[in-house]
């Protein structure tokens, strides 16, 4: 049924729709802390509903025949943000047993041990062995770790405080956090160089995210062009070729990168960047935002009609 009514709403040709699916993390078990985390048997489930629904193809390649007016019925890709190393021991070969292919997104200044500052605060939190993680000195507030769900909010708070800070501010602030917790956070949650490397031989795309994931529309022209460029250049060395697609961090058009965002990845030499704005992209959009989403659903009924919703 499905496949009929993704096809309808996306027929092949000038008409045609992309569907961009977005993920971050694939854990290999459930996470009690975050239960809505995508894991391995759940995105294999999701990998089985795909395949068996769309033609999925290379972000790339799909792009070049979105602007030519020449994609397939049910078009689709499937992208990874960030450059976590369960992308490559988890996701990878769930991708490969179905026949898939991903792109995958990475902010390098975090690969050979690095960390997200975002990592930093849920690992520490988890970690903490005290009731109440007392940061009223820093301006952060007191939090009451007693429970997971006093955990989830304390580091919902804790993020939604810290975000949208410059990025030097940020890591001093979250390594603070972890001294005062007396916490020693994980330095083996993201990839190294050398698995990046495997990943590509493997046969997936690998595209930048920047080098320490900033909220570009924070940044000046030139910090921008530092951080995109930098990591552009860096990959392009690592891998051997030319690195064609960029993903804005977090990516919400006006409120993490802007019009001049949009302009200085154009100049980068880029062929396509993808955004977090919901939607599927249609011969003519432009390019440099295509749209990306995947639904929460946990039924395949719920599921499809999402993504049919989606387009």
């Amino acid at each position: 049924m499905f496949k009929q009514l993704l096809g309808w709403a996306s027929p092949a040709g000038p008409k045609a729709r992309l569907s961009v699916l977005i993920f971050h993390r694939v854990l290999p078990e459930p996470d009690a802390l975050f239960p809505q985390e995508i894991h391995a048997r759940r995105f294999d489930e999701l990998c089985g509903w795909v395949a068996a629904w769309f033609n999925v193809l290379p972000l790339d390649q799909a792009v070049v025949r979105l602007q030519a007016g020449t994609l397939p019925a049910r078009a689709a890709c499937i992208t990874f943000d960030d450059g976590y190393a369960d992308n490559l021991h988890v996701a990878m070969p769930i991708l490969q047993r179905h026949g898939l292919t991903a792109t995958f997104f990475i902010a390098t200044g975090f690969l050979d041990g690095g960390r997200m500052w975002n990592d930093t605060i849920i690992e520490t939190v988890r970690a903490c062995q005290g009731a109440v993680l007392d940061l009223s000195a820093m301006g952060l507030g007191t939090h009451v770790l007693g429970t997971v769900a006093a955990q989830r909010a304390a580091i919902a708070s804790l993020i939604g405080q810290i975000k949208y800070r410059p990025v030097a501010e940020r890591l001093k602030l979250t390594e603070q956090i972890a001294r005062i917790a007396k916490v020693q956070p994980p330095q083996n949650l993201m990839m190294t160089s050398k698995e990046v490397k495997a990943m590509r031989q493997a046969g997936m795309q690998i595209g930048a995210h920047t080098v320490s994931h900033p909220i570009l529309v924070r940044l000046t022209d030139d910090q921008a062009r530092q951080e995109i460029g930098n990591s552009k250049r860096f990959l392009e060395e690592l891998l051997g070729e030319r690195i064609a697609v960029f993903a804005y961090p977090n990516g919400k058009p006006d409120e993490d990168y802007s019009p001049q965002s949009v302009e200085v990845v154009r100049r980068m030499g880029f062929d396509a960047a993808v955004s977090t704005q919901w939607g599927a992209s249609c011969m003519g959009d432009d390019t440099f935002q295509i749209k990306r989403f995947t639904p929460w659903d946990k039924t395949r009924l719920k599921f499809g009609l999402r993504l049919l919703r989606n387009l």
